[in-house]
């Protein structure tokens, strides 16, 4: 069988790296879309990096933005993918209601310039592509738990509403265009390379640095959120099962259950030996969020009955694998 070719936009980041590990172990030709930058950012997939020089290779990077269709169509035009998927935003909730105009550029528009490229060249060349869309739980903002795909939309910040958007022209180009194209709805998924900003991954690597004696307290904001925590390789698997279906479709992805952030800081401090978390932790009102999501819990039976797909790391687990992979990185 003929080598699949799959282009990643965001491969550079903590789904990207994983996406890339899975289909390269799957015997695809991987390409990736790297934004330029005058420092490395390429850190989480330096381990699967292949000299350019070297025959045989089957990881290839391009320089691009979602911000520039003309690139984007270029490299679609190059590459001939047989899959694309879009893992790349500005996918920070917070930051997103204080540059939503670029938000909505990114995460929004970003997602219909593949689109739109995707239409042209299919028309161009007669060849299909298949196209993923990562949507996101912020979607469903302040609608009733628990959420699935029927589930009413009803975002609570600018990141929500764009990721509404690309959703939303995802299934258009779907219907009116006949493009493969599905939408993943995730829930929040975390591993070893979330990024240091994101709360998950701020509080365990707060642990480490504690626990190093190079810091003294971790700040944070709203407490009281509820989240469905799952591990983002599992869920990049279930990202390839969609892709791999006979027809398109949507589908939520998490475990079906639901933490606080207090309980992760709980889970967390105790797994570090570290004892009663409020002595190290203080609320920084900097940190909360003009409008906030309370609570947040995947129904994902379509994916289990249609996909075959459920998650197998369990929340104290997750914590565990983030909290001492922080630990050791700074041992280290």
């Amino acid at each position: 069988m003929k080598n699949k070719v799959a282009l990643i936009f965001g491969i550079t980041g903590q789904d990207g790296s994983y996406l890339a590990e899975i289909l390269l172990k799957k015997s695809y030709f991987v390409h990736g879309v790297v934004r330029r930058a005058s420092t490395f950012n390429t850190v989480r997939i330096n381990h699967l990096y292949q000299d350019p020089h070297k025959k045989n290779r089957k990881l290839f990077l391009n320089h691009g933005d979602l911000a520039d269709a003309g690139t984007i169509r270029k490299i679609i035009y190059k590459v001939k993918p047989n899959e694309i998927y879009n893992l790349a935003a500005q996918s920070h909730v917070k930051v997103s209601f204080e540059i939503p105009e670029y938000t909505m550029d990114i995460t929004g528009n970003g997602a219909l310039r593949i689109l739109e490229a995707i239409r042209d060249f299919q028309n161009d060349t007669g060849k299909k592509v298949k196209f993923y869309q990562a949507s996101s739980s912020e979607m469903f903002g302040s609608s009733s738990p628990p959420q699935n795909e029927k589930t009413p939309l009803n975002p609570q910040s600018p990141y929500g509403a764009a990721k509404i958007f690309a959703y939303n022209m995802t299934s258009l180009y779907r219907d009116a265009y006949g493009i493969f194209a599905v939408n993943g709805i995730l829930f929040n998924h975390e591993s070893p390379r979330r990024g240091e900003t994101f709360v998950t991954r701020k509080i365990t690597r707060a642990i480490a640095r504690i626990k190093a004696g190079l810091d003294k307290k971790l700040y944070l904001g709203n407490l009281n959120a509820k989240r469905d925590w799952g591990y983002a390789p599992e869920y990049m698997e279930a990202a390839w099962l969609m892709m791999q279906q006979s027809k398109p479709n949507d589908y939520v992805i998490g475990t079906g259950e639901t933490h606080t952030i207090r309980e992760f800081l709980e889970l967390a401090f105790k797994e570090a030996g570290l004892g009663d978390w409020k002595k190290y932790v203080e609320i920084d009102p900097q940190y909360y969020r003009p409008a906030e999501v309370n609570i947040l819990v995947a129904d994902a039976r379509k994916a289990k009955k249609i996909l075959g797909w459920s998650p197998k790391t369990k929340f104290k687990d997750l914590v565990k694998i983030m909290v001492w992979n922080d630990i050791n990185e700074i041992k280290k």
